[in-house]
């Protein structure tokens, strides 16, 4: 039995899983975080599968060290290509921000056409189709690779007429396929998502995979009997941050998201694990 007082893990590629973080926050504002982001090697979008999940077992085991009761593999490349591999071999209960996304856009779709844009890696691992498909095989479901987005992001250049006109030549095509619903199928692009929403407009639903990731999150505490009941204390460290590179420049990135006073992200050596 895992102790209920135990932190949850989180990680991601780089700053992009601190949306998830961000949700689970706020829907769970008693747990314990530990937050891991991979800066030295991101971006995971445009590599392979061994490589993601070699990376993907080094942050676990750091975690682990962390004696984490839940781990969110907040990346959706990760959650692609290595949270099946991390299921069989790690005995604490995992979730991917994947499935949570798939369910809510199979269930909103009207006229039955999903995009979903995201990573290289994600994309061309049809990863969302198959779920999607899953829950309801009647639905056609495009993909789209959006690279740009992710060091757009990074360069906090959220509300910028760059990512405008990027953002615009990504998402013609799925426009003119005329879909009604539209997954978000990177943590990072829930930072873009006023601009992408502009240029939908209002008759596209867009998912948020990491909001139903930490619904999802939050039942499953519920369901095994592990949801933190204490609030935590003044000095109860709720919120810890690590990093592989660049500790100073993904606290100004994680102020900027958070809004909580990040007081430090602590480098670690992810190769030693």
């Amino acid at each position: 039995m895992m102790d209920r007082n135990a932190s949850i893990g989180v990680f991601d590629s780089g700053v992009g899983g601190l949306t998830v973080m961000k949700e689970i926050m706020h829907q769970i504002p008693n747990e314990k975080i530990v937050y891991f982001g991979d800066t030295a090697r991101v971006p995971y979008g445009d590599k392979s599968k061994e490589t993601i999940t070699k990376f993907s077992r080094q942050i676990v085991r750091f975690l682990q060290t962390h004696d984490v009761k839940a781990i969110v593999v907040a990346c959706n490349t990760a959650s692609a290509y290595a949270l099946d591999e991390l299921e069989k071999e790690v005995d604490i209960p995992m979730i991917g921000v994947i499935k949570p996304g798939a369910k809510v856009a199979s269930e909103v779709t009207v006229n039955g056409k999903i995009g979903v844009i995201g990573t290289e890696g994600t994309i061309s691992s049809s990863i969302y189709p198959r779920y999607i498909k899953e829950i309801n095989k009647d639905v056609t479901v495009i993909g789209k690779a959006c690279p740009l987005f992710v060091p757009l992001v990074e360069e906090g250049l959220w509300r910028d007429p760059v990512t405008d006109e990027i953002a615009k030549r990504y998402l013609t095509e799925l426009i003119d396929i005329d879909i009604d619903t539209l997954v978000l199928g990177c943590t990072h692009y829930p930072l873009i998502r006023e601009t992408v929403g502009k240029i939908m407009g209002d008759g596209v639903n867009l998912v948020n995979p990491a909001y139903e990731t930490a619904r999802e999150l939050k039942e499953l505490l519920i369901r095994e009997d592990m949801l933190r009941t204490q609030e935590p204390k003044l000095g109860d460290n709720q919120y810890q941050f690590y990093v592989s590179d660049s500790a100073e420049k993904f606290k100004r990135f994680a102020n900027s998201i958070i809004k909580y006073g990040i007081l430090s992200a602590k480098m670690v050596n992810i190769e030693e694990y």
